[in-house]
């Protein structure tokens, strides 16, 4: 009897959660696109590029040698830099279940101090692509 005491908080707990499975493509889908936001924030170049799939393609131009060199120039123009996200939808693709998709509109800004004393709006859309367990940013647009 106390066993049962204790299992149903315990269930509504990891509901709360989002759910105990740590195999949950959506909820690792989702901490990716985190990570890649806090990467960027925290001017973690390195671990951006770990995010990155080895056929990254940015606007179907730019590869990852792109991506090093425009962080490096964002990173040392601004102090302070801050990807906001306003909305966000993240998917996993309904034929292709190791293909996920992020919608995102975010404010990028960058800031010597305090204040930003640069801003720009982008409607981002992200292709992510499961390898070895770990999504990887594989395609990236913006208007």
């Amino acid at each position: 009897m106390p066993l049962r005491l204790f299992t149903l908080p315990l269930v509504m707990f990891c509901l709360l959660l989002g759910g105990c499975r740590g195999d949950d493509p959506q909820a690792a889908l989702e901490k990716a696109v985190q990570q890649l936001q806090d990467d960027l924030e925290h001017k973690r170049s390195s671990a951006v590029l770990e995010q990155l799939h080895a056929q990254f393609s940015a606007q179907q131009q730019y590869d990852r040698e792109w991506a090093k060199r425009t962080m490096l120039m964002l990173f040392m123009r601004h102090q302070n830099v801050r990807v906001l996200a306003l909305s966000q939808n993240s998917y996993l693709d309904p034929t292709y279940r190791e293909r996920g998709h992020s919608d995102l509109q975010v404010a990028l800004t960058g800031a010597e101090g305090l204040l930003p004393d640069s801003a720009s709006h982008y409607r981002v859309k992200l292709e992510w692509w499961l390898e070895d367990g770990q999504w990887q940013l594989a395609r990236l647009n913006w208007e």
